[in-house]
């Protein structure tokens, strides 16, 4: 594997640090070397918020990025904002639900993920960020996709959350 950087963006209220949050876990119980540095406005909800994720087989000397493997873009001003931050022969992924815009870029990959209509459809209207998350982790195999799911169980999903366990574990799946 070298080294992958991840991108996380959004805004507050979309799951965007629990994605990042996840890989990083992930990433810890596979033995790989992990930053996770996130970023989020004063807001509880509808602030900015994104975070970087940098997944290695190395040491990892430094949180900062200057262009990412992969970027999520969960919102429309993410899209803007990030899209250059995707280094060339890289992926974007772009939650085409809220996000009427294309790339526009034609050196990366781009995915459109309706996350919002996959989650509804698969009775976890909630789940719309743990949709992208399966897509990104698919796109990039920065680490096992059964990982993400033992992940769930022992650290995102705990207590009382844990009931929704096999919801989440279907919206991770769902987009293919």
């Amino acid at each position: 594997m070298a080294t992958s950087k991840l991108f996380f963006a959004g805004s507050g209220g979309q799951g965007i640090i629990l994605m990042g949050q996840m890989v990083t876990y992930a990433a810890m119980f596979e033995d790989k070397a992990t930053t996770y540095y996130p970023s989020y406005g004063p807001e509880m909800r509808g602030g900015t918020a994104n975070c970087t994720v940098i997944v290695s087989d190395k040491d990892v000397s430094s949180p900062l990025i200057y262009e990412a493997d992969c970027v999520i873009a969960m919102n429309l001003p993410s899209l803007i904002k990030f899209e250059s931050l995707v280094k060339p022969g890289g992926t974007l992924l772009i939650n085409s639900s809220i996000v009427d815009q294309k790339a526009t870029r034609t050196d990366i990959t781009v995915l459109y993920v309706p996350t919002a209509e996959i989650a509804k459809e698969i009775g976890n209207p909630r789940g719309a960020n743990m949709v992208m998350l399966g897509a990104a982790i698919r796109a990039t195999n920065v680490v096992a996709q059964e990982t993400i799911e033992r992940v769930m169980r022992e650290k995102a999903f705990t207590g009382k959350k844990a009931a929704t366990i096999p919801l989440n574990i279907t919206a991770f799946e769902a987009f293919k």
